[in-house]
């Protein structure tokens, strides 16, 4: 049974304030939850069914996960999905994660606001291969419950950094490719071994102050009418190409 204060502390986690107060985090339906319990995320409780404890028995033991068997209604009723009565979790948000480049390219992304777009771009980080991304200090918190639905479980094994984004940049000392409309067609577009590929705001881009480290401005070519694409899906065509490029060398 999931107590009154559980549930206070779970609604208040929707908040930033709140999440970075008690260092926690919220992890909400099956595919999240299980990603969760095969990370290496210190997982503090996970509320789950009677149907999703005895699918993964075997699992929740071997972790030795304090768990809860909850109703379905009890999880409907904290879960900040519209469908969810499966499984819901609390997680200790990491500290000091080192940034591990491997030698590979990093994304950036300048005052990323939509919670949906940078789950999106965590999902797509994970799907090709990356390991990090950076954000300006100023962008959508990565643990906000939104941000976690929308990875499908990629939140489990993507690291996202905050920080000053122009001196990191600086001191990186790496080609830098932004996506502008004022850029080269990224079908033309010879990557080098290892750089930076940067993105601005969903509705301002990149702002004139981060535009004097780009080495090379990139554009997607349009073949009809739409202003501009989603920062999501710009960050989807950015990450084929580099690795069709990376691919073919």
């Amino acid at each position: 049974m999931i107590t009154k204060r559980e549930a206070k502390l779970i609604k208040s986690l929707q908040l930033k304030k709140f999440r970075s107060q008690e260092g926690v985090f919220v992890v909400e339906g099956e595919k999240n939850v299980f990603e969760l319990l095969n990370s290496s995320l210190e997982i503090i409780k996970v509320f789950g069914s009677e149907n999703f404890i005895n699918k993964h028995a075997a699992l929740l033991e071997s972790e030795n996960t304090t768990v809860e068997s909850s109703k379905g209604s009890e999880i409907s009723t904290i879960s900040f999905l519209k469908t969810n009565n499966n499984a819901l979790a609390l997680a200790k948000i990491p500290i000091n994660t080192p940034m591990e480049f491997d030698n590979d390219y990093v994304l950036a992304f300048e005052n990323l606001q939509d919670p949906g777009n940078l789950g999106t771009i965590i999902r797509t980080a994970d799907w090709y291969g990356f390991k990090n991304i950076i954000c300006s200090q100023d962008s959508v918190d990565c643990f906000n419950p939104k941000v976690i639905a929308a990875t499908m479980g990629s939140f489990a094994r993507i690291k996202v950094h905050y920080v000053d984004l122009k001196a990191f940049i600086q001191n990186q000392n790496l080609p830098v490719y932004g996506a502008l409309l004022s850029g080269k067609n990224i079908h033309q577009t010879s990557f080098k071994e290892k750089g930076i590929l940067l993105f601005g705001n969903e509705s301002k881009g990149i702002s004139d102050s981060l535009k004097t480290c780009i080495s090379e401005e990139i554009l997607i070519p349009a073949f009809g009418q739409a202003e501009s694409l989603n920062v999501s899906m710009a960050t989807v065509v950015f990450c084929d190409n580099l690795r069709r490029v990376q691919n073919s060398q």
